[in-house]
């Protein structure tokens, strides 16, 4: 049996990663796991991972993936706050894609114990 690694970059595979926040086997410990997280899922084309862990007050009612987008790579490039001892975090990254890449700074609260986006700033 091959182990995948998982999409968000770290080591590791992505059943022992970010696999295990999809499948509902615990939720992400910082703003910044989430964040990787939710790329994974960007990455495995699943939304409702991404839905559950949007903040109700700025969740879409539904969300379409576009199966043709083929994301190859996350760099984190800066991070504030988002750890177990904080309520808020920002994340930037860049995603990159082939043809491309955007580079966000994504907003996060925690609701109820466990992290949630809220939004993000696409940067130049």
């Amino acid at each position: 049996m091959t182990t995948r690694s998982c999409p968000c970059g770290l080591p590791g595979s992505y059943e022992g990663c970010c696999g295990r926040f999809h499948a509902g086997a615990g939720a992400a410990p910082t703003a910044e796991a989430l964040m990787r997280s939710r790329y994974s899922a960007f990455v495995k084309g699943d939304a409702g991972y991404l839905l559950r862990t949007w903040h109700p007050r700025t969740r879409p009612e539904r969300l379409d993936l576009d199966p043709g987008t083929r994301w190859t790579g996350l760099e984190v490039l800066e991070r504030t706050a988002g750890s177990a001892f904080h309520t808020t975090g920002t994340v930037t990254f860049r995603a990159s894609y082939r043809g491309g890449s955007l580079q966000e700074r994504s907003r996060f609260e925690r609701l109820d114990g466990a992290w949630v986006y809220v939004d993000g700033d696409l940067l130049d």
